[in-house]
């Protein structure tokens, strides 16, 4: 089939961010599928570049994403929308359209191929809209609220199948009364060959001035509101005085510079900020690290989460510590690959940084159990596998051939 591929905020290897859509679309091709990729957010000198990367066809509309608030994220996000339905509807030979979301907006020029085009679509949930910004507080308008849940309601209805990345999206799908046989559960994907514990690089260490026998805590990914960051920080402050422990932070966001600015103010010497780093050089750091934190705040949607940090951190064969009493909680408790910490209670994460410091060989024999699970069941070979599955059974089931 010839697919086009929609994702607002799609990345490379070879770039920061999630990359999820890459291996997705490069399995896709494997199986014989021609894969059209729409996104946004990279500089050029046109309203419009098309380019070849790794067998994808590459389109990058000339949109910049905007982080200062949630308007102006919602600004973007309409941008894109009004930009990429005329490109979408002008693609020849479309028998398959993918769209992954956030945000939920990325499903409107999907929804015009089906209307218009009579194409169907994949729907990816990647985070439960607009129950996140609605939680949040992010969203309050009524009548915006009231039309974002039109809008979910109109995607899920209209969509051929519907893929959820945690049992809690799943599970937040079907409460729009959505049937159980139209949706899947692929969470996101561990990257063995990416991620992957060795001997550490002491040069690397010496370049980025980091203490060659410290006890390094990382975390790494996406500094927003919803990262509930400041919660790490106080952390930091309680163990301020321990010379041997450093927290590593790697990634950027709309919490970044409150977080430099508070660390600095509170003469913090245990943490260093390192930004965004492509995957080559941000697993070497992981990998000279010895525990690695996903955090989120403290509000009931955000333990839905499917965090590609989680997944990176199981392969990277690192302990996890994880402040959401979802299913994340289960996954490193059942599996014994690290800790749950109560999100309100910062001490309780500077108690297991202390415990796993202090038990040096329960650290290590957390993070190989992580990075077993990492192998057998979240990589993204066999997960990829699935996703390209479903997408030859909706090929069968359209009648479309290449």
């Amino acid at each position: 089939m010839n697919i086009l591929y929609i994702h607002q905020y799609f990345h490379t290897p070879y770039q920061a961010g999630s990359t999820r859509s890459y291996w997705i679309a490069q399995e896709l091709i494997k199986n014989g599928h021609k894969v059209t990729m729409l996104t946004m957010n990279k500089k050029i000198n046109s309203k419009l570049e098309r380019v070849d990367i790794d067998g994808i066809n590459v389109i990058y509309l000339n949109i910049l994403y905007d982080n200062n608030s949630f308007y102006t994220r919602l600004t973007t996000f309409m941008k894109f929308v009004f930009n990429s339905i005329p490109v979408a509807l002008k693609e020849k030979d479309i028998d398959l359209v993918i769209a992954t979301s956030t945000p939920l907006t990325i499903g409107l020029p999907a929804l015009a191929l089906k209307w218009f085009k009579k194409k169907p679509y994949v729907f990816e949930v990647r985070d439960l809209w607009p129950e996140v910004p609605i939680q949040m507080g992010g969203l309050k308008n009524k009548f915006l609220v009231n039309l974002a849940l039109f809008l979910e309601k109109t995607i899920y209805k209209n969509a051929k199948h519907i893929v959820a990345l945690s049992p809690g999206m799943y599970e937040g799908v079907l409460k729009r009364k959505i049937s159980k046989e139209k949706v899947s559960m692929i969470p996101n994907m561990s990257k063995i060959e990416e991620f992957w514990g060795r001997e550490k690089n002491l040069g690397l260490i010496n370049t980025l001035n980091l203490k060659k026998d410290s006890f390094k805590v990382v975390y790494f990914g996406a500094m927003n509101i919803a990262n509930g960051m400041r919660y790490i920080i106080d952390a930091a402050e309680m163990l301020n005085n321990e010379k041997d422990i450093e927290f590593i932070f790697l990634g950027g966001g709309a919490s970044e510079a409150d977080l430099k600015e508070r660390c600095i103010k509170e003469n913090l010497k245990n943490v260093v900020f390192l930004g965004n780093k492509p995957m080559e050089e941000l697993s070497e750091i992981v990998n000279i690290c010895d525990v690695s934190l996903i955090t989120f705040q403290n509000i009931p949607i955000l333990a839905t989460n499917s965090p590609n940090k989680l997944f990176d951190s199981l392969s990277a064969e690192k302990a996890i510590i994880v402040n959401s009493a979802g299913w994340t909680k289960d996954l490193v408790e059942d599996n014994d690959c690290g800790f749950y910490v109560d999100p309100e209670k910062p001490k309780e994460l500077a108690d297991k940084i202390l415990y796993l410091r202090e038990h040096p060989n329960k650290c290590l024999e957390m993070g190989k159990k992580a990075r077993t699970l990492a192998e057998t069941t979240y990589d993204k070979s066999i997960l990829c596998a699935q996703f390209a599955e479903l997408i030859n059974s909706i090929e069968h089931q359209t009648g479309h051939r290449n």
